[in-house]
């Protein structure tokens, strides 16, 4: 058993020191993670690694909730709460950028194009994975994990219990439904 599964198993009793020591253990590839997803996948201007890797274990403690009991499904849950935070930002700056509650006021139309529309997409994807994953489960998991968590066809064949070959179709069909998704108006 390697270290960060047995520091889950000692987290999920109820051991706090257990959860400070996985994290510092696993510190590193989580600021890997963040950045893979937030710079191949959806780039955001309010979040840089670091912040997302934090602001993740912040959540961590608050829920104190962690549904693993290995090495990959730590990590597989770690890059969805990455997600989850990436999406909560993105919808606090649209809400920002849209006033925020405060009276509406137009000084220039052409102020418009120029704002930038990366947490909108952000957003979109969210939404069409969330109908994905009410149509197909495993694909939506697919697609977290390769996308959001940066695993390969060879892990998530391992951690879903399928073939590569399995994965690779369901990775094909799983971005024509999103992008099938993604293109309704």
């Amino acid at each position: 058993m390697g270290q960060i599964t047995e520091l889950l198993s000692r987290v999920n009793g109820g051991d706090k020191v257990a959860r400070d020591a996985l994290f510092a253990l696993a510190y590193g590839e989580l600021k890997k993670l963040a950045h893979v997803r937030l710079y191949q996948g959806g780039r955001s201007e309010m979040l840089d690694t670091t912040a997302l890797v934090h602001e993740a274990y912040i959540r961590f403690i608050q829920s104190s909730e962690l549904r693993s009991e290995d090495r990959r499904s730590f990590f597989a849950f770690a890059s969805q709460v990455m997600r989850n935070v990436i999406v909560d930002t993105a919808r606090a700056r649209l809400a920002q950028r849209r006033g925020g509650g405060a009276p509406e006021l137009t000084l220039s139309t052409q102020l418009l194009e120029h704002l930038s529309s990366g947490e909108e997409a952000i957003l979109d994807v969210h939404e069409a994975l969330l109908l994905l994953e009410q149509a197909e489960p495993r694909l939506a998991q697919l697609v977290e994990m390769r996308y959001y968590g940066g695993y390969t066809e060879a892990e998530i064949a391992e951690t879903l219990g399928v073939t590569e070959r399995t994965v690779q179709r369901d990775w094909n069909k799983a971005r024509l439904l999103l992008k099938a998704a993604l293109q309704r108006p």
